[in-house]
């Protein structure tokens, strides 16, 4: 069996999600939660960016819009968060298209707004 792609890296996040799920519990905005992974990312030295953008290209033409990553942390995993009652497949295309974009590999869709957290891997 193949090791799981950012193991140890992914499990330190899903860690740090479980913290802020069991303080704040369900019910905050999906900023919120944001805002309390920055501290623990911060705390940790852990290198991250918020709200990255990518740009997304049709027929060779850069399109208008783009994609904004909720975090990119240590240029490797691509962390999505959700404040919602459960997950679906377009949270799960959501992340798929971002990766595409991003040329990441793995992503942790995370959400918050359940009596549990909820987390996903995403891997392109």
């Amino acid at each position: 069996m193949r090791e799981l792609l950012h193991k140890q890296e992914a499990f330190q996040l899903i860690g740090f999600c479980m913290e802020i799920h069991r303080l704040l519990g369900k019910g905050h905005d999906e900023i919120i939660y944001k805002d309390a992974l920055v501290v623990e990312l911060s705390r940790a030295g852990i290198p991250f960016s918020r709200e990255r953008p990518y740009s997304v290209s049709y027929k060779g033409v850069v399109l208008p819009h783009r994609y904004f990553a909720d975090f990119i942390i240590w240029d490797k995993i691509l962390f999505e968060a959700k404040a919602v009652e459960q997950l679906c497949d377009a949270h799960k295309k959501q992340v798929l298209n971002y990766l595409a974009a991003s040329k990441i590999r793995l992503g942790l869709l995370v959400n918050f707004g359940g009596d549990s957290l909820e987390w996903k891997r995403v891997v392109l």
